[in-house]
């Protein structure tokens, strides 16, 4: 997250995230203050007119994105900072900007400043849309990754712990994590395997014992008495000695997307959904009729 901005990075990009709040720290650019900072530097970036600059900036407001705003300044051939903030890096920053972060001569650098989980996603976001407009993307190439340790809560908007991913997944260090460690330190036994930034399989060791079930779930404000009711099958399993075990779920139509040089898995699904989640060649769902509903013995008028 902290490279990517995202759980599932296209590695065919070859930019990456870095974090700059430190050095922001005494600025007196008021946009900055208090914010964490990302920042994107991009080798040669600034060939790239104002245009270019401002339609990056369109993208990072918009709704889909959400950002306040996207900030950005040029290293020219002469180590000289132009456009965008310049007038906020001093010469200091802009020394570390070039000797830590890697942005030499003729660079753009994009910064994005907000509270730490949005920075990271707006971060992550740019990202993407800078290798495509920039034309970054390798070519003709698989590049694949697994992802592991993924955090076993997080905090909701309101603040309270839920859940990160999946709930079912063993946590490190078992029952002694969950009784001694802050929640939002846990890492759970998830995974995800992800190809050109899609997820190719999703898996994990699952939790197979009753304690530690009950009590993953209190620490996300569940009672024993809620995971007896809402989960209860899953619960009196575990009462008579589930072995450990593990797995995963590949998705062969994303696999085939690739496969197929495509970027909608709707072009190699047999009977795609559309948005409305309707089935347009088997008219599905529909309404079904009283004959229908009895061929099958469902009766409706109880």
């Amino acid at each position: 997250m902290e490279k990517y901005g995202i759980d599932k990075p296209d590695l065919r990009n070859p930019l990456i995230i870095q974090d700059a709040t430190e050095l922001f720290e005494n600025t007196e650019f008021n946009a900055f203050k208090d914010k964490t900072i990302k920042i994107i530097v991009v080798p040669n970036g600034a060939e790239q007119g104002r245009k270019f600059f401002d339609k990056m900036g369109e993208f990072a407001m918009s709704e889909e994105v959400g950002a306040k705003g996207l900030a950005w300044t040029k290293i020219t051939a002469e180590k000289q900072v132009e456009g965008g903030i310049a007038k906020f890096i001093t010469e200091d920053i802009k020394e570390k900007l070039i000797n830590q972060f890697g942005a030499k001569e003729n660079s753009a650098i994009f910064f994005i400043a907000d509270e730490f989980k949005k920075a990271q996603k707006i971060a992550g976001l740019v990202r993407i849309e800078l290798g495509k407009r920039l034309d970054l993307i390798e070519k003709n190439v698989y590049k694949f990754c697994f992802i592991v340790d993924f955090p076993m809560y997080e905090l909701t908007d309101d603040g309270k712990i839920d859940f990160g991913h999946n709930p079912f997944s063993m946590p490190h260090g078992g029952l002694e994590a969950l009784n001694t460690q802050n929640p939002l330190d846990i890492v759970a036994y998830q995974f995800d395997w992800v190809c050109n930034g899609y997820e190719m399989a999703s898996g994990a060791v699952r939790n197979h014992d009753p304690e530690i079930m009950v009590k993953a779930f209190e620490i996300a404000g569940y009672t024993k008495e809620d995971v007896e009711t809402r989960f209860g099958a899953l619960f009196n399993a575990f009462q008579y000695g589930t072995p450990p075990h593990a797995g995963a779920a590949p998705g062969i139509d994303r696999m085939v997307m690739l496969i197929a040089d495509s970027t909608n898995i709707r072009e190699v699904i047999a009977f795609p959904k559309n948005k409305k989640a309707r089935d347009l060649l088997m008219r599905a769902p529909s309404k079904v009729s009283e004959e229908q509903l009895k061929e099958v013995h469902i009766v409706t008028n109880l």
